[in-house]
């Protein structure tokens, strides 16, 4: 793999910087009228879609590493290897149905779920990274790759900018806020 040049990191700024930009700054600004700013539309709706196929997502990733599964198995302590992974994976494939169904129940508990889905990333990443060495006694270099450590890196960025947005958008609090929030509307019109 050739070396990342500064264009391609000028790719990457224009097409994840500018729309993280916007939406920050949309987040953040003032709503002439807030409490119209309610329910699934905006960028919250590009949240709902997302987190709607991140178990989808979650479950692809599952199947296509039966592959590698199943070389592992033939290993000494492959299988044990394999099914903490495949149950730790679980786990983690359960927060966020757990996260999605609060989202879609429009749960007060939602922004705290998400920011512990966003925790979960590099904890899952660790634990993944610490139980595969430990029990096939490999060094930490042979079970660290690049690709392995740059997919949790990227998605953790990434979520970390919808933790922003779900932490200051009006929509968001409108939209999960319960009670609380609509007080917070009613007094402010």
């Amino acid at each position: 793999m050739g070396a990342f040049s500064i264009w391609h990191w000028a790719i990457v700024l224009l097409v994840v910087g500018v729309p993280v930009f916007f939406a920050i700054r949309s987040a953040a600004k003032p709503a002439e009228k807030p409490a119209a700013l309610v329910g699934f539309g905006g960028w919250l709706l590009l949240l709902a879609i997302g987190q709607t196929l991140s178990p989808l997502r979650s479950l692809v990733e599952l199947g296509s590493s039966s592959e590698g599964y199943q070389q592992l198995m033939l290993l000494p302590n492959g299988p044990l290897t394999v099914y903490g992974e495949i149950g730790l994976l679980l786990v983690f494939l359960l927060l966020q149905v757990v996260v999605l169904v609060a989202m879609w129940r429009r749960s007060p508990r939602f922004k705290q779920l998400f920011l512990y889905q966003w925790m979960a990333i590099p904890v899952v990443f660790i634990l993944d990274t610490v139980w595969v060495s430990i029990v096939l006694g490999a060094p930490m270099s042979q079970v660290l790759t690049g690709d392995a450590v740059a997919t949790p890196i990227l998605s953790f960025v990434l979520t970390g900018i919808w933790v922003a947005y779900v932490y200051k958008s009006v929509r968001v609090r409108n939209t999960f806020g319960g009670a609380a929030a609509s007080t917070e509307v009613a007094t402010a019109s």
